[in-house]
């Protein structure tokens, strides 16, 4: 009797034990990423009131909002957040050091490949390949801990955003051509494109919308998290008087092609519209293994980068960007169904706004001329050092790149160059710092600039010399000073939105320090998979301790 007792009580106890507990624990179907490209954490605020019940104000009502995530390296530039994100690890150890970076003292694109070749298009723009990264992705993760059974799938807009995500084993990853505004891939994945992509091409869509041209979602004067629609704040689009609403783009469709559509918020509708496509082409999630979907969405950056953050077209993008939100959390409820998947949203980096509207507010900011500062930079050292050769081949992610051949053949020290160069970039405005990278460890700044330094730095692909601007500045690539940039460590640069909605997460949000790279981490536990093998993140807490 006591012996049935016993069996009794220990099936009772067995039965209600959490699935984890007992060794059953069950994946979810699909993972899904989604990156907004330069999206402020404070946006998720500035427009709450004017967003939706069925996009971002779902996530944050039903998901898990970690309000303080911040990147932990430098530069904050999309390739190495998108990078980061899906590795949990730093340019110090992934080895993306920049959208473009140094290889054998050559300026290289990220993703450059002159060994693939493009497939779905005539262009060159699948020549592109993720060789340069060093390490695996939670895709790879993945594809390991199954066997190969899972799909990874990712896509964007811009092709580093699709590739470096995808990781080393993708089984798909597109982005999209500007010549033929089709999505294209590489041979690096594939040999021709997948069926449902060919259907998805001949819809011909990036036309379509461009042909709708773009007016505002509301009316216009309702729009007041934003500036007046005409300031000197924003740059027009081509051919344009102004940067006003409504823009004719099936006017400048013209001229500028389909490029144009990145632009736009129906940069981001096709690109939602591309994912839904996949889900369906893919079989994504009901395959009977766990399936991963790598959403990297562009406009927002490019509309970023041409009006800044207080434009009527940011708001006004975000606004739309709210309702494919929505349209793709509906369509995975119904077609994966809810609480089997798991979604993450977040961003590649943030934003500075424009230098002159803080000016205009009495804030300290200003605009840093990169290729004036490169230029007298070059004039400095020939001077101090009796050459008429130039000793600075790049200044690219704040960085200084010495042209090493050129000092090692006139016998210069190359310790006496970076000297020199340190001492003349601290003078001018704006720049808080100028840092030797090797050493980086020993500068007498605060700790959390140090960290990021020593975390963005690769030898042989980043420069000699990290500099640190003031905050409010930020560099500026032409005369053009219209809209925003990014790149260093300030909170707007690197303070980011992240939200896990969907399969084992509870509602709620902490103010908590997480670092970026601890999202990679934090997947791989809620998986119940191995970290990438570069990562050096930490899963969060308060998502997996349960």
């Amino acid at each position: 009797m006591y012996k049935h007792f016993l069996s009794v009580l220990s099936a009772v106890i067995i039965s209600i034990l959490p699935a984890t507990a007992q060794g059953t624990f069950q994946r979810p179907k699909l993972v899904v990423g989604v990156v907004i490209d330069q999206m402020r954490w404070d946006y998720l605020y500035r427009y709450q009131n004017r967003f939706e019940e069925d996009g971002f104000k779902r996530l944050m009502r039903e998901g898990f909002n970690c309000e303080n995530t911040m990147l932990n390296y430098i530069p904050a530039v999309t390739a190495i957040g998108h990078t980061s994100l899906y590795t949990g690890s730093v340019p110090a150890i992934h080895g993306i050091a920049g959208n473009d970076f140094h290889i054998n003292g050559k300026q290289t694109y990220c993703t450059d490949d002159a060994n693939v070749s493009t497939v779905g298009s005539t262009s060159d723009a699948g020549k592109m390949s993720p060789r340069n990264l060093q390490t695996t992705t939670i895709g790879d993760e993945l594809h390991l801990a199954t066997n190969y059974q899972s799909k990874v799938i990712s896509i964007s807009l811009k092709d580093r955003a699709a590739i470096l995500p995808g990781g080393h084993t993708a089984d798909g990853a597109y982005w999209f051509d500007a010549e033929t505004g089709n999505f294209i891939t590489s041979t690096y994945y594939r040999n021709e494109l997948p069926e449902w992509l060919d259907k998805f091409n001949d819809k011909q869509l990036a036309k379509q919308y461009l042909s709708k041209d773009w007016n505002t979602l509301y009316p216009i004067e309702s729009y007041k998290k934003s500036c007046v629609d005409n300031n000197d704040y924003e740059t027009p689009f081509p051919n344009t008087a102004a940067p006003t609403m409504p823009v004719a783009t099936s006017k400048i469709m013209e001229t500028e092609g389909y490029g144009l559509i990145r632009n736009t918020p129906y940069g981001n509708t096709i690109t939602i519209d591309l994912a839904l496509a996949a889900i369906d082409g893919e079989h994504l999630g009901n395959r009977g293994e766990t399936d991963m979907l790598a959403i990297s969405l562009s406009s927002t950056d490019y509309i970023g980068h041409q009006f800044g953050t207080y434009a009527i077209e940011t708001e006004d993008t975000y606004l739309r960007l709210d309702r494919d939100i929505a349209r793709l959390l509906t369509t995975l409820d119904e077609k994966i169904g809810k609480g089997e998947y798991l979604l993450f949203l977040t961003a590649d980096h943030a934003a500075a706004h424009n230098f002159k509207f803080l000016k205009d507010k009495n804030i300290p900011a200003g605009g840093w001329d990169i290729e004036k500062t490169k230029e007298s930079l070059n004039n400095n050292l020939k001077s101090t050092f009796k050459t008429d050769k130039n000793l600075v081949s790049g200044l690219l992610n704040y960085q200084i790149f010495l042209d090493n051949e050129k000092i090692d053949s006139l016998g210069i020290d190359k310790g006496d160059v970076i000297s020199s160069a340190i001492n003349y970039i601290k003078r001018g405005e704006g720049v808080y710092c100028a840092v030797e990278q090797e050493n980086a460890g020993t500068a007498t700044i605060p700790s959390p600039i140090k960290d990021r330094i020593i975390n963005g730095y690769y030898p042989g692909r980043s420069g000699e010399i990290q500099i640190i601007m003031s905050p409010g500045w930020y560099g500026l690539e032409s005369e053009e000073t219209g809209g925003t940039d990014h790149g260093v460590w300030h909170p707007y640069d690197t303070h980011v939105p992240l939200i896990f909605f969907g399969s084992g997460i509870k509602p709620g949000h902490t103010f908590a320090p997480v670092d970026f790279t601890d999202i990679a981490a934090t997947i791989c536990a809620l998986l119940r998979i191995q970290m990438p093998d570069g990562c050096i993140g930490k899963p969060i807490a308060d998502l997996t301790d349960k």
